[in-house]
């Protein structure tokens, strides 16, 4: 049947017809005749349900745009949230870092504080030390210095004794040393 009515439509449409001015509803009448095709064509658009094949294409591509729409809403919605989340994980990194920083600039002043104190702890007893090796040869040389003048003095004792000394002092010394022994010992 449709392929009875595109030649029909064909030749009712043709230029011939549509020629002449005449009556209104006569097909020598081009408007007539183009009414005529028109409501014809779309009698024929109807019987072959295009509308609604329109409709349905148009209806499905609603439904593509609304499921896309959705589908980009949820991807902006998710993006949203992992941008969330990522500047959160970055302002904690960044409060850790400066906690890390503040910690180690703490740490380095304390160390250099400690450094400070053992190095005053380590002056303080090489003081020390080199004050007791001072003390210890000032009285090693006050010590060289008395046994020098004890030699030296017992040495110019024996001189002298030994000029004034004759037979006679000589023996009235050393029996005064051995009454002085016996003494001492009994």
């Amino acid at each position: 049947m449709k392929k009875l009515l595109i030649p029909a439509f064909v030749l009712t449409a043709t230029p011939a017809f549509a020629a002449e001015k005449a009556f209104w509803f006569n097909f020598a009448n081009t408007d007539f005749v183009v009414l005529v095709a028109f409501i014809l064509f779309v009698a024929f658009l109807m019987y072959l349900k295009v509308p609604g094949k329109i409709g349905e294409m148009l209806d499905g591509r609603a439904n593509t745009i609304k499921t896309e729409l959705d589908e980009a809403r949820t991807l902006r919605e998710e993006a949203q949230s992992l941008l969330a989340s990522y500047e959160r994980k970055q302002q904690e990194v960044q409060e850790q870092a400066d906690r890390i920083v503040a910690n180690a600039k703490d740490e380095a002043s304390r160390a250099a504080e400690a450094a400070k104190a053992d190095i005053a702890k380590s002056i303080e007893r090489r003081l020390a030390s080199a004050e007791e090796q001072i003390a210890s040869a000032e009285s090693s040389a006050v010590k060289e210095v008395r046994d020098q003048a004890i030699v030296v003095a017992v040495g110019a004792a024996e001189d002298i004794i030994a000029k004034q000394m004759d037979a006679k002092t000589s023996n009235s010394l050393i029996d005064d040393a051995i009454a002085t022994v016996s003494e001492k010992l009994h």
